[in-house]
């Protein structure tokens, strides 16, 4: 039996040798095609090789608890490969002008070292970083298994804003402009103006629950940081707070930020 100490060891050198591992191949990748736009697809796969990865090393040493080991793969697995699907589909041609702001002009004009530098290392460590409690808790034994289920399920309402959300963004995308609202707000979008992100910081969540707290409270408080950072980057920096300083420009758009909440979903505001 693995003691949790022992599981976050060898969980955080799992996450950090394939994160690293993803990052490089995706750098090549970058350079290959040009565009660092790339990695939004390579970050949801990055966390399913590091879940994959972690269960088989659990497997291979007879470490953790089975079921809960596969519990986080299928969890880890499904959300990662839908967002990668998403955001392939999304992002199948062309740059994102974020990346070329941040890198300070076009990949081939600054060179790859920039882009390692600014963007794949950055997003391996932060990728390592929030798979802690997946890849510890695979290796390590269940303590709480009330806690694996309450995961699960905050898991399931996170997964739904996620792809519901994306997908009622879709519909409304595929309306020609002159026919549709200035501004979704019908959805789950009339109740928060970034399902998507607030989906994405409940699977993170039940996560940490199932794959972290589930292992005990000293397992527990070493990764609760992992859905932290998780969080605070769908709202405060790279997530919806950069987005909205460009939707505010748009028309519609203040009148229904005034009324709709930004993050958890609430009912609108009336007046």
């Amino acid at each position: 039996m693995t003691d949790p100490w022992t599981a976050f060891a060898l969980g955080a050198a799992v996450a950090l040798l394939v994160a690293a591992a993803t990052m490089a191949v995706t750098a090549l990748v970058a350079q290959r095609q040009g565009r660092v736009v790339v990695v939004d697809t390579a970050w949801g796969l990055g966390f399913v090789a590091i879940a994959v990865v972690a269960a088989g090393v659990a497997t291979l040493l007879g470490d953790g608890t089975a079921w809960r080991t596969l519990v986080l793969l299928v969890l880890v697995g499904a959300w990662g490969l839908r967002l990668a699907g998403h955001l392939l589909q999304r992002n199948h041609t062309g740059e994102d002008p974020r990346y070329e702001k941040l890198l300070g002009g076009p990949l081939a004009d600054v060179g790859i070292g920039v882009a390692i530098r600014k963007v794949f290392a950055v997003q391996g460590l932060v990728m390592a970083f929030i798979a802690l409690p997946a890849a510890a808790g695979a290796l390590a034994e269940v303590r709480w298994a009330w806690a694996v289920g309450v995961g699960v399920a905050l898991w399931v309402v996170g997964l739904v804003f996620e792809a519901v959300g994306d997908a009622q963004l879709a519909s409304y995308k595929k309306v020609p402009k002159a026919e549709r609202a200035p501004v979704l707000d019908t959805g789950l979008w009339r109740y928060t103006r970034h399902p998507n992100y607030f989906g994405d910081s409940c699977v993170w969540w039940g996560i940490w629950l199932a794959g972290g707290l589930g292992s005990g409270w000293e397992l527990g408080l070493a990764t609760v940081l992992a859905p932290v950072a998780m969080t605070y980057f769908l709202v405060g920096a790279t997530g919806a707070k950069l987005l909205e300083r460009t939707m505010m420009q748009r028309p519609g758009y203040p009148a229904y930020a005034a009324r709709t909440s930004m993050f958890v979903p609430l009912p609108p505001k009336r007046g």
